[in-house]
């Protein structure tokens, strides 16, 4: 098959791409279902040719739909694809239910569980997803050819899903979006044996712009890196691509994230070029492994943090009270802080706290 026109190449070699077991193309009201029954990619051959560099082309996701719409996958498993297991290219209105995943979590290279690639109106609930990859990856076309065919991936909602991915991350944004992401909510999900938790990658040259990303009742278990945003995933289709095109990162919000056994809370890593902007943390409670990663890792990024949030949140973080009421000047007394309240008007009221109600992190 030829190349996705905005990836412009094969996604692992130049030139053409092997086809999926199931594949169509320009189709409305498109049913997959089943009493659980497995669909089954046979993927171990495909994965040992790949390590041994024996492929000519791109591996074939093993279910494809492109251009489609009115599309429901339900009740069914889905089984040791091998390349990306369920790709959906260019789509609009689909609904992903009750579907089961499985790759083998290590020796089954980048068998992601769903790709929503510049599709508009998705719902994925209620599934279970343990692959060797991410477990959703939310795409949308690759540096400058992506820009060009200009499909965003927008109004996407993952929600009441499990899942495992112990080589990368649970729910991940990219680092292919040069389309453009929008309006992504991603709740009521349970990430566990997991090396990632959520995170957004993307990198100069891809352009375009992650925006208006909703992620609430976050449940995180035994994971390294809780929370990832990324902005140097310097992986390019070719040369030409177009180093000042520089993705806009902004408008993320992290509700009721909560856990056990977590490594790294917080992984942000903006830049220069691309400054991550208007982070919001809300009632955030993870229990950490490693008490020397006891805090969250942070470059170029603005936003706030409300009511209490656990571990010690990034230091340029403006703080405010479930209320809303913006908290400056941290100085501690014993159990105790005393705040200045700013409420807008020159009379700032000053207030004493306890602390076990309030961490700023600034004061510690």
């Amino acid at each position: 098959m030829s190349p996705l026109p905005s990836y412009g190449y094969g996604r692992e070699h130049k030139g053409p791409r092997y086809g999926s077991l199931i594949h169509g193309q320009d189709l409305k009201d498109v049913i997959i279902t089943g009493h659980n029954g497995t669909i089954n990619g046979q993927g171990q051959s495909w994965w040992i040719k790949f390590r041994k560099k024996l492929l000519n082309h791109t591996r074939g996701p093993l279910v494809q739909l492109m251009r489609s719409s009115n599309i429901t996958i339900s009740d069914i498993t889905l089984r040791d694809s091998p390349f990306w297991t369920l790709h959906l290219y260019d789509c609009k209105d689909v609904t992903v239910s009750g579907t089961t995943i499985l790759a083998p979590i290590a020796g089954a290279p980048n068998t992601d569980g769903i790709d929503p690639d510049s599709c508009e109106n998705v719902m994925i609930e209620n599934c279970y997803i343990s692959v060797g990859d991410d477990g959703v990856a939310i795409k949308s076309g690759w540096d400058q050819y992506g820009i060009a065919y200009g499909r965003p991936s927008t109004n996407i909602t993952i929600r009441n899903v499990i899942i495992r991915s112990m080589v990368s991350a649970g729910v991940s944004i990219g680092s292919e979006m040069s389309g453009g992401v929008s309006n992504v909510l991603v709740e009521n999900v349970h990430i566990w044996s997991s090396r990632r938790g959520v995170r957004i990658k993307t990198a100069p040259g891809r352009g375009a712009y992650v925006n208006n990303i909703v992620y609430r009742n976050i449940t995180l278990e035994n994971v390294r890196v809780g929370i990832v945003i990324k902005t140097d995933y310097n992986e390019h289709p070719d040369e030409r691509f177009d180093p000042k095109a520089v993705p806009v990162v902004g408008n993320i919000s992290y509700t009721s994230i909560h856990g056990q056994r977590v490594r790294v809370p917080v992984r942000i890593q903006g830049s220069a070029e691309i400054p991550v902007r208007n982070v919001t943390f809300h009632d955030m409670s993870v229990g950490i492994l490693d008490k020397k990663h006891h805090v969250f890792q942070c470059s170029f990024v603005q936003g706030q943090v409300i009511g209490y949030v656990f571990p010690v949140p990034c230091k340029n973080l403006d703080l405010y009270n479930e209320r809303r009421t913006m908290l400056t000047l941290g100085v501690f007394y014993g159990r105790f802080a005393k705040l200045t309240l700013s409420n807008g008007l020159q009379n700032n009221v000053s207030t004493t706290i306890e602390v076990k109600h309030l961490v700023p992190s600034h004061a510690l």
